[in-house]
Parts: structure tokens; C-alpha cells; sequence
């Protein structure tokens, strides 16, 4: 039985890393460029094939790596922000009169699944302030609002029932949804960030699918932004034991006995044997960081203030001032 590694990144599927290996394949567009402290990759899925491949819908999928935001450097926050803000507005690609719903997906009451609600709470929601403010900050000033709906197990509605009857009453012109993401890499917990323009389906990364949320289903376009938070025990192990393959194989002479053992585990078979070794006594284990409250606060804050930027620009930091 072939085990699946869940995770809702685009970089991570066999096919994107392929690409990056080989050069090229039908279906599929890759670049990336780095500056400083942060890798951007961008995938773009061009049609049916590209989507069997890598397993998500046709669209652009834009991911900023941060390794240096463990090691909480303030200038990598600060270059963090500036990018995913900069890469936003070309997805968003607003115009004066847009109103713009940010969706903030998740249960506040479980930490890393927080995230959709702690971005909302520190945004500079605005649609409320036309014809309150000067004309200077509203000519310059979109129109912002947000929304934390909760999850089916606190609210008993599904989530995307709630955000179309919003949807259908304030009528915005695109919608941002905020959740916490599942990786099958430990390195790239807390410290990526995943932009798509094709919306998104809560909980698809740890197997959990609740109704989409999409173009299809909500009317405007959606653009997801997410933050991997969780893991399954079974990644971690595959990741530790690829990192002791590493070290053995630099540092051990070929035909020695260590060799040979950790070569035995050097296969497309590591995870599934992984598996189904935890599988009895943990069972589908999914894990996250100790320190996962100060990442989340961390995450959410250079999200909240990134979607500022790009959806009010000048106009914030001035109402930031005013409120």
C-alpha cells in the first residue's frame, strides 16, 4: 500500500521537483529568484496535464521561502514583507473602485490552526470609514473588510456556506483567504509562505477536504495565502533519516557495513516503510513546533501588514496614524 505525504504546497509535489531536476515538462512553468534573505518560486500550472502532475488546479502558485525567520532576524521580516505585499499586488491587480473580503480560515481556539483568524485581527479593515475620512486618505484608499467564520465543528455551517451568503450580500470584487497550510518538509514549517490565485480547499492538506472555496463556488476570484504550521510524524521521520543518509554517505567509506545499512533505506519506498511502522501505535500523527505561538503571532503579523500594503498602500500607514 503506497502511503500519501500530504501537503498543500505546490513546490513540494514530485512533479515541480522534477522540473527543477530535469528542466522540462509539459503542463508545467517554473522561476525563481532570490533576494537576500528570500527564495521566490513561481509555479504555473498551464493546463490539464500540468494538473494531473502536480495535483492542483490550473493557476499560479507563488511561494516565498524564509529560513532566516527561525532565527528571528529583523531585517528578513522586514524583507518578507515587502516581497509577499509586492508579489500580492500583481496577483490582486486592483483597481480604485475593488472592495476586497479577506476570509480568515481556521479554529482560533487551536493554535496551528489559528492563523486565518490572527491575520484578521491585526488588519486595517476600511469599508466601514467612506465618508468619515478626508478625501486625501479615501481617494488613495481601497476598501477593505474581513471576516473570521469559524469552523463546521464550532458553527455547525460549513465554511464556504457562510463566506457565499457574505459574499453575496457585500459583493466584493475578490476575496483573500487566510489559512494555515500542511508541508512534507520540516524545513519549510513557519518559514514559507504560499500565494495561489485559485482559491482554496480548507483542510486538503492533512486530508480534512471541506467545501472550496473558489472562483467556481464563491462568484470572484479567490487568492489564498497560507503559512505551513503542521506536519505528519511520518515527514518528520522520512526527513531525519534523509539527513542521516547525508552524513553517512559524506563521511563513510563505500562497502563499509554503515554504508550499507543506510543505503538499504535510500529508496522511493522510505516513507510508506516509515508509515507503516507508526501507523499501529500513532496512527496518522500530525505535529507541529513547540514554539508554534510565537510563529503564528509572527506569521499573521507579516501577513496582515503585507495585505495593508497591498491592497491600501500610503493610504495605510496614514490611517495607521489617524486610528
Amino acid at each position: 500500500m503506497q502511503h500519501q505525504i500530504h501537503t498543500d504546497l505546490a513546490i513540494e509535489s514530485a512533479a515541480v521537483e522534477n522540473l527543477e531536476v530535469s528542466g522540462s515538462l509539459s503542463g508545467i512553468k517554473t522561476e525563481s529568484y532570490k533576494e537576500n534573505y528570500v527564495t521566490v518560486t513561481r509555479v504555473e500550472i498551464l493546463n490539464q496535464k500540468g494538473e494531473e502532475a502536480v495535483g492542483k488546479p490550473v493557476g499560479n502558485y507563488v511561494t516565498l521561502e524564509v529560513p532566516d525567520l527561525r532565527t528571528s532576524i529583523s531585517d528578513a521580516f522586514d524583507e518578507t514583507k515587502r516581497i509577499l505585499a509586492h508579489e500580492l499586488k500583481k496577483i490582486l491587480s486592483l483597481k480604485k473602485e475593488h472592495t476586497v473580503m479577506v476570509v480568515g480560515l481556521g479554529n482560533r481556539f487551536v493554535t496551528p490552526d489559528a492563523l486565518g483568524p490572527k491575520v484578521v485581527d491585526k488588519l486595517l479593515v476600511t469599508r466601514h470609514l467612506y465618508g468619515v475620512l478626508p478625501d486625501e486618505i479615501t481617494e488613495s484608499m481601497n476598501s477593505l473588510c474581513a471576516v473570521s467564520p469559524g469552523v463546521l465543528g464550532i458553527t455547525g455551517i460549513e465554511t464556504g456556506e457562510i463566506i457565499k451568503g457574505i459574499a453575496d450580500k457585500i459583493k466584493p470584487d475578490i476575496i483573500i483567504a487566510i489559512d494555515a497550510l500542511a508541508s512534507r518538509k520540516t524545513s519549510r514549517i513557519s518559514t514559507t509562505f504560499q500565494i495561489a490565485d485559485t482559491g482554496i480547499v480548507p483542510g486538503s492538506g492533512i486530508g480534512n477536504k471541506r467545501k472550496g472555496l473558489t472562483r467556481d463556488t464563491l462568484g470572484v476570484p479567490v487568492i489564498a495565502i497560507g503559512v505551513p504550521t503542521v506536519i505528519e510524524a511520518a515527514a518528520v521521520a522520512n526527513d531525519a533519516i534523509e539527513l542521516l543518509i547525508e552524513a553517512v554517505k559524506m563521511n563513510a567509506q563505500k562497502g563499509s557495513p554503515l554504508f550499507g545499512a543506510v543505503d538499504a533505506f535510500d529508496n522511493e519506498n522510505r516513507y510508506d516503510l516509515i508509515s507503516e511502522v507508526l501507523s499501529p501505535s500513532a496512527g496518522d500523527l500530525i505535529v507541529t513546533p513547540k514554539e508554534v505561538d510565537s510563529i503564528i503571532d509572527e506569521v499573521s503579523k507579516i501577513i496582515a501588514e503585507s495585505i495593508n500594503e497591498a491592497v491600501n498602500g500610503k493610504a495605510a500607514q496614514k490611517l495607521g496614524e489617524i486610528l
